[in-house]
């Protein structure tokens, strides 16, 4: 069987994903769930994969973390969720942060834009909840030849012993369904998705970094998880988070955490020309 994120099948990432909504997860997602680091803007700008002045579009935008780090340098923006809720934050903070992005409902699927109307399409930690072909064909038809479409993560890395994996294995408890334990953080079917969609100058680039996060922060993080808060019940999310916090207060004492995450992405572009239709 084929494998998908982090050695999962298809139908193993389909089943879970038709139990989770984000929506229930808006405040804890905006605030506890680090975004993308700058570290991770530097790169798009080093190798000018987002340039001040290009239209980007970013699908299953959340709260808007890579929205509005592109906003921040110069791009404009328009975020796309199919989570209201989300939405509603990612507005709240664009406020705090004084930046102005664009959001809409909508899906990697549908997004309402128009054909070859925008230089960058970007998803954050999210390729995955997406029906892949019908979404690459979607950010084809939405991207100008020579457009580029990003796909990024920025995971935590369960390491023998370290709090990443002792928490998995509690949510793994709590909720045996949960399709995201044991990552490394790579993606390598991503490129065949780029790839079977008629991208090219395929590229992947990743970069380790340690997150800090206090218990505080933590276990707000892991409540806003796909395993967590997003398709357990409130009194099972209760459950699972004074068992966290107990386990955080015995085995991990020491604040704030380490946590490690790795930043990976895979990119394409559409090509210029007239096959590029």
């Amino acid at each position: 069987m084929s494998s998908d994120k982090d050695g999962l099948s298809p139908e193993a990432l389909r089943q879970f994903g038709t139990s989770v909504d984000f929506g229930q997860t808006a405040h804890d997602y905006a605030n506890h769930r680090a975004g993308f680091p700058l570290e991770f803007f530097d790169l798009l700008a080093q190798r000018r994969y987002a340039c001040s002045g290009q239209t980007a579009l970013d699908l299953g935008c959340g709260t808007g973390t890579v929205a509005r780090g592109l906003a921040h340098h110069g791009l404009q923006v328009t975020g796309i969720d199919p989570a209201s809720d989300l939405l509603g934050q990612a507005r709240v903070l664009d406020k705090a942060a004084g930046v102005e992005v664009q959001y809409r409902t909508g899906t990697a699927e549908d997004t309402g834009s128009a054909d070859q109307s925008v230089d960058l399409v970007t998803t954050g930690q999210c390729w995955h909840w997406f029906d892949r072909p019908r979404a690459a064909a979607e950010v084809k038809r939405v991207l100008r030849p020579g457009g580029r479409l990003v796909i990024a993560h920025f995971d935590w890395l369960p390491l023998p012993g370290n709090v990443v994996e002792k928490t998995e294995e509690l949510i793994l408890k709590h909720n045996p369904l949960w399709a995201g334990a044991n990552g490394t953080g790579l993606y390598p079917a991503w490129l065949t998705d780029l790839a079977n969609a008629g991208f090219d100058q395929l590229e992947t680039a990743s970069f380790d970094l340690s997150q800090p996060y206090g218990h505080i922060g933590w276990r707000g993080r892991i409540r806003a998880s796909a395993g967590v808060a997003a398709s357990l019940s409130d009194e099972q999310t209760k459950a699972f988070d004074q068992e966290l916090f107990n386990m955080l207060t015995r085995d991990f004492p020491k604040e704030p955490l380490a946590v490690p995450h790795r930043i990976w992405i895979a990119t394409g572009v559409r090509p210029q020309g007239k096959s590029s239709s």
